[in-house]
């Protein structure tokens, strides 16, 4: 009998706190929710708008000035590259910040640099420094996610193989693979989470990360998913075709090196002669904006100089 007493004492005192540790806390929340959508609908009918559940996005502090330059949808595609490169900045504020910038240095300039030409190209140069490291960043980080997809492909591809679903594949590469892949098939996931269908997840991941093999294996999962075919072999073929291209590219890279070098050296010998020429005989170089004639002389020289460069990048730029 008191065997029988302890056994409902303790089966009671178990199932008070499994009550009090799963069930009211969900109660709480629920409360909260209700609470939540309760004064929502009060607002709306009020004809408020302060109290809102749907995500805005916050336009910063810098805002206004982007506003300017909205009508050419510059903020919009700044915003998608500023989102690829994974940084947490608002396109309004980098375009007011980069408006800053550039007048404040043309004032500076203009004090410094009687030349209007030379003037103009070092404010438009500091104006786009934020932009460039914009640039920077989304290069890297896509280049990073290029060489990581492979191994993302191939752990898909052995998950598959095992038995699981699509998702549970997506979930095994964002909880095992290494930044910035696992970062974005999170993102995807909590979307998948929140209740978002498979396809458009997986078309906004594309539009993140716009690597033309991953548009491959979306469009293969695609695929998968409405024809309900064998993409296994797929997925490997297109795993093998991405790390021989990655070869081949760091092949050709290798073998070009001593021609881009030359093309650098080319593209900087006017800057380091002219810095020469600066610190031995700054006479020779001051009749470049002393003089109307050296002016014209010099504005023909940075033209020519800046068409040089982009030519030359653009003939050391081979994509595979």
């Amino acid at each position: 009998m008191f065997i029988l007493a302890s056994f409902f004492l303790f089966s009671a005192a178990l199932f008070g706190v499994a009550w009090h540790v799963w069930i009211v806390p969900q109660r709480g929340e629920a409360r909260l929710l209700d609470a939540r959508l309760r004064s929502v609908r009060i607002n709306r009918r009020s004809g408020r708008g302060d109290n809102d559940i749907l995500r805005h996005e916050r336009a910063g502090n810098l805002a206004f000035l982007g506003n300017v330059v909205g009508w050419l949808r510059i903020t919009a595609r700044l915003q998608s590259r500023i989102d690829q490169a994974d940084l947490a900045w608002r396109a309004g504020d980098v375009a007011g910040i980069c408006a800053v910038v550039a007048l404040v240095a043309y004032v500076i300039f203009d004090i410094l640099i009687p030349v209007f030409l030379l003037r103009l190209a070092l404010t438009l140069a500091l104006g786009a420094l934020p932009i460039l490291y914009i640039e920077r960043k989304r290069s890297s980080r896509l280049a990073n996610f290029e060489r990581q997809l492979p191994d993302a492909i191939d752990l898909f591809t052995r998950t598959m193989r095992a038995g699981h679903n699509i998702h549970s594949g997506l979930e095994t590469v964002a909880s095992e693979t290494s930044e910035p892949v696992s970062t974005e098939f999170r993102k995807m996931m909590e979307e998948l989470a929140l209740g978002s269908q498979i396809e458009p997840a997986l078309h906004r991941l594309g539009e993140r990360v716009p690597v033309i093999d991953l548009k491959f294996f979306i469009t293969g999962l695609i695929l998968q998913r409405q024809t309900g075919a064998n993409m296994v072999a797929v997925l490997e073929n297109l795993s093998l075709l991405v790390r021989e291209r990655l070869n081949m590219s760091a092949k050709l890279k290798a073998h070009t090196a001593q021609q881009r070098f030359s093309a650098a050296l080319l593209c900087a010998l006017p800057f380091v002669v002219g810095l020469g020429f600066w610190f031995l005989k700054p006479e020779y170089l001051r009749l470049l904006w002393t003089d109307p004639v050296g002016s014209k002389f010099l504005t023909y020289a940075l033209i020519s100089e800046t068409i040089g460069i982009l030519i030359i990048r653009r003939m050391a730029n081979i994509k595979l």
